[in-house]
């Protein structure tokens, strides 16, 4: 066994305890503090807040950014459910503590624990819950962020997405993150609106609010969650299609910027109460077309539809993320955030060069801290040029170009109580041809894995892995992205039901692109 790298499994003691749930009824909020504020009616009313998103990096201090590891997609009390006219009550009253359990400031407590350097508080709930966020939520998170000021905490909301099914929003960190988000959630979320209204729940209203997020002056970042939940079989998806994700790329390119590779509830196999839902006992509860790998098909099936976006030159970006509501230990499905997913972005410790990262691609993925430090350098012949991590190489027609990937596999056990290591790692190749004349498409049939390296083809020293490829005469515009396991499966396999999550590991690192001139 090698040495300890992380802090064991929390000890039940220190788990703490589920906060009362308290039913709040509409009225009751109204009078709230800030509740006042007039709905901003007008579609452009977010448009007149000031909101000025950090200075980033400079260019000369590049250098200083480091990987940080994240979570955008975490639950806490105020992801609630609601007693409607069902129930005798109307208009619907939320019940705090009805879908996720924890106080935000738990959740990043918990975070900082497992070793996250930045997470967003992303609820969602049911009608009104612009309410919630803005007068419930956002007050905790700012307790948060002084009982925790080690953890870069973003304000944000899971999106009960128009015409699909969820999405992260992440808002800049600045003095009109608060009014922002209510100006987004009472607009466009689709399930906001009472009575309840399907003219709310359209693709095209979806892409009227990418293109309202986009003039913000501070735009947020928009992810979508768990893309295929609900498809029904491989390639065959359901609330959320490919010329859907194409489209909302189109309308704001800097805003839609990606989606989970790895969704969150991948716990439930561990979980101390049995699950009554068919569902429950696949990771991430995807029954029908399994995770790979614990990765979504989008994302895990080689030359899918990952490789047909990035085929026609896409920075579309994947993640990974706990979608924690209640810990596997209380009956849940879900590890805590930074427990088993991690979204790892280069850039300094500052909020607005955190979201530089992620619009720009600057990520990669990992679950069960297989790794904790990937970077991919292309650079050509004579190593004047060089491009990382979602970044773009220019080479003249006909060079050759050399990779180089160097990975930290930590030593010690994880918070599992693995002690793990890489098996192999993949380089994948594939072309990019432009625009797809299928906005349907999932298929990219250029795409490859161009070398499959072990531990005869690196050099090992301490924790770090090192190894080279020479991509030769490079005829045309590509892109090359890195993938690794602990296992001996070529290709990620359907996760089955029940099956360990803590024995099957990947990790996915985001493209770079070559071009040629």
């Amino acid at each position: 066994m090698r040495p300890a790298r992380m802090p064991s499994v929390l000890k039940e003691a220190e788990l703490p305890t589920r906060p009362a749930a308290a039913a709040l009824t509409a009225l009751a909020l109204l009078a709230l503090p800030g509740a006042a504020h007039a709905h901003p009616g007008h579609p452009d009313a977010a448009l007149r807040i000031e909101a000025v998103e950090p200075a980033r990096v400079a260019k000369g201090d590049s250098a200083r950014r480091k990987w940080l590891a994240g979570d955008h997609h975490v639950h806490s009390q105020f992801s609630v459910t609601f007693k409607s006219a069902a129930d005798g009550v109307s208009p619907p009253s939320p019940i705090i503590g009805g879908d996720a359990i924890h106080p935000i400031p738990t959740n990043a407590a918990m975070g900082a624990k497992f070793g996250l350097s930045w997470m967003v508080a992303t609820d969602h709930g049911g009608p009104l819950h612009s309410k919630v966020n803005r007068d419930l939520a956002y007050p905790e998170l700012l307790k948060a962020r002084r009982q925790t000021p080690g953890v870069i905490q973003f304000y944000g909301m899971e999106l009960d997405t128009p015409g699909a099914e969820h999405s992260s929003v992440i808002v800049p960190n600045n003095g009109s993150e608060r009014e922002v988000l209510f100006g987004i959630e009472s607009q466009y979320n689709r399930r906001e609106p009472w009575p309840s209204n399907d003219a709310w729940n359209t693709e095209a209203r979806m892409v009227d609010a990418l293109k309202y997020m986009s003039k913000i002056p501070a735009p947020p970042v928009v992810i979508a969650n768990h893309p295929s939940r609900t498809a029904t079989a491989y390639g065959a998806y359901g609330l959320v299609a490919p010329g859907e994700l194409r489209n909302w790329n189109d309308a704001a390119p800097q805003v839609a910027i990606g989606m989970e590779g790895a969704p969150g509830h991948q716990a439930a196999s561990l979980s101390s109460v049995a699950s009554p839902f068919p569902d429950d006992a696949f990771r991430g509860a995807y029954r029908r077309a399994p995770t790979m790998g614990g990765y979504d098909q989008m994302t895990a099936r080689l030359g899918g539809f990952w490789d047909s976006m990035l085929g026609e030159g896409r920075r579309w970006w994947v993640t990974s993320t706990s979608d924690s509501h209640r810990h596997y230990s209380e009956g849940g499905k879900d590890f805590w955030p930074g427990e088993y997913s991690k979204t790892y972005v280069k850039a300094v410790r500052q909020p607005g060069d955190i979201l530089d990262g992620l619009r720009n691609g600057r990520v990669f993925t990992t679950l069960g801290d297989l790794v904790s430090e990937l970077d991919v350098t292309a650079s050509s012949a004579d190593g004047s040029r060089k491009a990382e991590i979602g970044g773009t190489l220019k080479v003249p027609r006909g060079s050759d170009v050399t990779i180089v990937i160097r990975v930290r596999d930590p030593a010690g056990a994880n918070f599992g109580g693995r002690s793990v290591d890489v098996a192999r790692v993949d380089l994948i190749e594939g072309a990019v041809t432009g625009p797809a004349a299928d906005r349907a498409t999932d298929k990219n049939p250029t795409t490859r894995v161009a070398r499959r390296f072990s531990a005869k083809d690196w050099v090992r020293d301490g924790e770090r892995l090192s190894m080279v490829h020479t991509i030769r005469d490079v005829k045309g515009p590509i892109y090359i992205r890195v993938r690794g396991t602990n296992g001996a499966e070529l290709e990620p396999a359907a996760d089955t039901a029940g099956e360990d999550p803590w024995s099957d590991l990947w990790f996915y690192a985001n493209p770079v692109f070559i071009e040629v001139k």
